[in-house]
């Protein structure tokens, strides 16, 4: 069978991206992207082995989006400046993107050396954000999970509606990431 003329990997993980973001990333099912595309589930076969292959898909550009929001954010900026921007970058992507935000975070391969490579540059754009701060490679790498366990719990918490008084949430993002850097401030 003839693979649809226009349906291609790239434009059935964009439609898997909407119906993450604007229904759950549980609502992404094949026959649901099917239904978006105008088109017929089994003809998805021909560009995706199924949902664990679209789940890893929607990993991938869910963290290379990530890095590139990440990336522009920070271009021009060092420091306590970088690590606010990268901060900031992070939160309105996981508030603008919850279904690939999630895909990112829940992503079922680990194996899958695409995903692995996006995952490397990710995190490489992390810790060179933290290089001005002349931490050897070890610590680095420690600050630079620290930094996205933060910003990654801060957000989560908050897209599961964790935070009912009725404080600023930006503030206290903002206060978080104030007391991270006040730490590693002192510790360089």
């Amino acid at each position: 069978m003839a693979a649809r003329v226009g349906l291609d990997r790239q434009s059935i993980v964009i439609a898997a991206a909407k119906i993450a973001d604007l229904d759950g990333l549980d609502n992404v099912t094949l026959a649901a992207v099917a239904n978006l595309l105008g088109i017929r589930k089994p003809s998805l076969y021909n560009h995706v082995n199924g949902m664990p292959e679209l789940r890893g898909l929607l990993a991938i550009r869910g963290t290379t989006e990530l890095k590139t929001t990440i990336t522009e954010a920070v271009i021009g900026k060092a420091k306590a400046d970088a690590i606010h921007a990268m901060a900031e970058a992070y939160r309105t992507f996981a508030r603008q993107r919850p279904g690939l935000y999630r895909a990112i975070v829940s992503s079922p391969d680990r194996n899958n050396n695409e995903l692995q490579t996006a995952i490397t540059s990710l995190m490489s754009i992390i810790r060179t954000v933290l290089k001005p701060y002349s931490l050897d490679d070890n610590d680095n790498t420690h600050t630079a999970r620290a930094l996205r366990s933060l910003m990654h719990g801060f957000v989560s918490l908050e897209a599961a509606g964790w935070f009912q008084i009725p404080l600023d949430r930006a503030e206290s993002y903002r206060l978080m990431i104030d007391t991270f850097i006040r730490g590693l401030d002192a510790s360089t």
